[in-house]
């Protein structure tokens, strides 16, 4: 129907009937955002997953569920649940992404049926008298004792404890006639992911970042289509496809996410290591740049990808004091094989006396990678946070020296700065100039 059309259809109908369309998701959902009737056995469902990338709308289809299911909408629900579970990565997450968020539940419903958040309380109540109550999945045992209809699990690939906090919700939906739990997802290769793209119970939806360019910035469209279009973390965050370890990899997925931790415990020692561009052209491969410690605990932990693209020496140096100085660096780690001393000169020359330990490539990278990478299968080395242009190196590494056929600058730099902290300790400077 064109647009003109469309207009004067709406200018028919009463304010009572354009504010129930406005309302109406089953109007303005994509296809991607609704859930199918049944598995594909024909049997009812009992977990609906939906896959999607990053601004994919998947949080307001979670939410738009959620509100169905309370208010008894169909034909996404015959009659209202009562009791509903919202359970996030963390309480924080449930709150600012799940309820209080712009897809969020508060931001859905009309004035009129709009539901009580009661933060104390950490639950929210429908004027129909419908609950859902807020969880954290790093307490599992906080789904011990409550019992719901459905549930909403938002970013189950990031939960830590993900397989121990879905198997208590799973005990918990035990109300209603036919209970159900929507899960949405920026997908990882996880066990619980696996484990419920296998369940025959399961129905599976994917929606792409670009499927919802509508309501996303065009410039943030734009940029993560040139920057991460074809790479395996484009894939993952803007596509929503799962992406497994590749063949040969020095690498592994799960290597890095079983240990991923949200904060370091006490260091002995930091570093910052440099990897310089062998051009100084703004087409030249990036300035590795990534800082890593040893903890009290023996264990290694990577705390930032500082990475810049390479131009003039003088960018790189400034990134990598900073980083020294943000994280208070015992020392820069700096490869010298295509600068020498001028690498060294050009660090000193922003921050005179800077501790700098240099290094030189006698081997090819795929030999200096492995004992690091060996470090990462016996689980010694924790990201905290995410890393995801350095990640991304990692698990496309290959025999040829290359990621993706190109330098992995980050990597190498990740390499320099764990070698260096795996070698004994060397001498802490007389003085440091900070």
């Amino acid at each position: 129907m064109r647009t003109g059309q469309l207009r004067r259809n709406l200018a028919t109908l009463s304010d009572e009937a354009v504010a129930a369309i406005h309302a109406d998701w089953q109007v303005w959902a994509r296809d991607d955002q609704l859930p199918p009737v049944s598995t594909q056995t024909g049997m009812p469902w009992r977990v609906w997953l939906l896959l999607g990338g990053r601004g994919a709308g998947k949080t307001r289809a979670g939410a738009e569920w959620v509100k169905a299911q309370a208010l008894g909408l169909p034909p996404l629900a015959a009659a209202p649940a009562k009791r509903i579970a919202l359970v996030g990565e963390t309480m924080a997450d449930v709150r600012s992404v799940m309820v209080e968020g712009d897809s969020g539940l508060l931001s859905i419903h009309a004035n009129e049926e709009r539901p009580l958040f009661e933060p104390s309380k950490m639950q929210l109540t429908w004027p129909n008298g419908a609950v859902a109550q807020m969880f954290s999945a790093e307490n599992s045992e906080g789904l011990r004792g409550p019992q719901f209809a459905v549930a909403w699990c938002d970013e189950i690939a990031k939960w830590r404890n993900g397989e121990e906090a879905w198997d208590m919700l799973q005990f918990a939906l035990r109300l209603g006639e036919r209970p159900q739990v929507v899960a949405t997802t920026t997908p990882r290769p996880v066990p619980l992911l696996k484990r419920l793209l296998a369940d025959e119970a399961t129905v599976i939806g994917r929606c792409a970042t670009a499927a919802n360019a509508a309501n996303l910035a065009p410039s943030f469209v734009a940029e993560m289509t040139r920057r991460y279009s074809g790479t395996a973390l484009g894939r993952q965050e803007l596509m929503g496809e799962l992406i497994e370890n590749v063949e040969g990899c020095l690498w592994r997925r799960d290597w890095i996410e079983a240990q991923r931790v949200r904060s370091a415990p006490a260091l002995r020692q930091i570093v910052v290591a440099v990897d310089p561009p062998v051009t100084a052209t703004a087409a030249s491969d990036a300035c590795g740049i990534v800082v890593a410690a040893k903890g009290e605990d023996q264990r290694y932990y990577i705390l930032a990808d500082r990475s810049v693209q390479g131009r003039e020496p003088q960018v790189w140096a400034r990134a990598a004091i900073a980083a020294r100085r943000d994280f208070d660096a015992d020392r820069i780690v700096a490869e010298v094989n295509q600068g020498g001393d001028l690498v060294v000169g050009v660090l000193r020359q922003i921050e005179p006396g800077v501790f700098v330990r240099k290094v030189r490539a006698s081997r090819g990278k795929w030999v200096r990678a492995e004992p690091v990478a060996a470090l990462y299968a016996e689980g010694r080395v924790a990201h905290v946070g995410e890393h995801a242009e350095l990640e991304d190196e990692m698990l496309s590494f290959g025999t040829d020296g290359k990621a993706r056929g190109h330098s992995p600058d980050r990597l190498d730099a990740l390499v320099w700065a764990l070698t260096d902290l795996m070698n004994p300790e060397p001498p802490r400077p007389a003085l440091r100039a900070l």
